[in-house]
């Protein structure tokens, strides 16, 4: 974890230290390690450093992470060692290309659900089982005055008659994750062995982004927590750029470690932008 520093007396920094020793215990879930490390920097927004704590991976004791997908942008870390029970993938937000679909599809065997209605570049995957769909996902079922079409985790998993199937889901959707997943019934989660997201953090409710992250708790583990360079940006204390891509790792199948740190940056992890300077805080950065 990234410890802020700042310029203050001595016992100011003593008093922000406690503070925030205190929130980051009383965040964490009663069955996962607490990290105490996490300092909030002064006039940090609350919300924000709420959500930040909710975010922080966990040590896992069963998890070997590999990268599937493009070697920047586009590429996300799952836990390769628990992904034997998968029997689809759905791959949310793909502009034209995915990289990560065609990998999943061809190393597990499934088939892989492509979807994104404002790019209907149909990518290609010889060797791999993966099909387009020219839809984006959403809260409800609605078309939009362009005639897109938008519909729910849901609906999309029973129309390509999933619905009794163990599930892998990867999504980057600019922001439409938080309503979808909150709207997403709980059985549904309970079917998906891991998640791999890019979060939109920045342009909403707070309050709706803690609901939905705590909503997926109860069912997951935080495995894994980079930061999209192509989003860093100043004045987002405590987080360091808008946009994270985390992997979600089912409590049926993950066991938390020891209470310890978690590697960050993780030696598989790449900039998103190979072009730009990274921003991962990492615990003494």
């Amino acid at each position: 974890m990234y410890r802020f520093r700042v310029s203050l007396g001595v016992t100011a920094i003593l008093v922000v230290f406690a503070v925030g020793v205190w929130m980051a215990l009383g965040a964490r879930p009663s069955d996962e390690p607490r990290d105490t490390s996490i300092v909030l920097v002064a006039g940090a927004d609350p919300a924000r450093a709420d959500l930040y704590r909710e975010l922080q991976p966990v040590p896992l004791s069963d998890c070997t992470l590999k990268r599937y997908g493009e070697p920047n942008d586009g590429g996300y870390l799952l836990c390769e060692n628990l992904l034997g029970e998968v029997q689809a993938a759905y791959s949310y937000g793909i502009a034209g290309y995915d990289g990560w679909g065609c990998d999943v599809s061809k190393e597990l065997g499934v088939r892989v659900h492509q979807y994104d209605c404002f790019d209907l570049t149909q990518p290609s995957c010889p060797g791999g089982d993966t099909v387009f769909h020219p839809a984006c996902i959403a809260a409800e079922a609605y078309a939009d005055a362009d005639r897109r079409s938008f519909d729910t985790l849901q609906n999309h998993v029973a129309a390509n008659g999933d619905g009794g199937r163990t599930l892998l889901v990867k999504m980057d959707v600019e922001g439409a994750e938080w309503n979808a997943l909150l709207n997403a019934p709980e059985e549904l989660l309970q079917r998906i062995d891991q998640i791999a997201i890019e979060l939109h953090g920045f342009k909403g409710d707070f309050e709706t982004y803690l609901q939905v992250v705590r909503k997926l708790k109860n069912f997951f583990h935080v495995a894994h927590l980079h930061f999209n360079n192509y989003s860093c940006a100043d004045g987002l204390q405590p987080f360091p750029a808008h946009a994270y891509e985390l992997l979600f790792v089912s409590k049926r199948l993950a066991t938390p470690a020891a209470p310890g740190d978690v590697k960050r940056p993780h030696p598989l992890d790449t900039p998103s932008n190979p072009e730009a300077p990274d921003c991962q805080y990492t615990k003494g950065g």
